[in-house]
């Protein structure tokens, strides 16, 4: 088989944007349950030492994190504009 000039001088086709699901997926798979843990044992921490005004505000910061991981399309979203203000489309 003889290839000519023409085609090794083709470039070929540029992706058409990032990957994002990829990168979604994995954070949910392995930060998911490990945030899960830490929540639990922290929270556990501050019921038994009484330090109340310290449950509540974990508790709300765990939420807010915790909308970041479980709320489907964030990450997805996050990681777009990331990219689009990186420049890489």
């Amino acid at each position: 088989m003889v290839q000519t000039l023409e085609g090794l001088a083709t470039p070929a086709p540029s992706p058409t944007g990032v990957d994002t699901q990829g990168l979604a997926d994995f954070l949910r798979g392995f930060f998911g349950p490990l945030f899960l843990v830490v929540v639990s044992v922290v929270a556990i921490f501050f019921l038994f030492t009484r330090e109340i005004t310290r449950f509540v505000q974990f508790i709300i910061l765990a939420i807010g994190i915790g909308i970041i991981f479980y709320v489907p399309n964030i990450i997805e979203v996050t990681a777009r504009a990331i990219a689009g203000a990186l420049g890489i489309r």
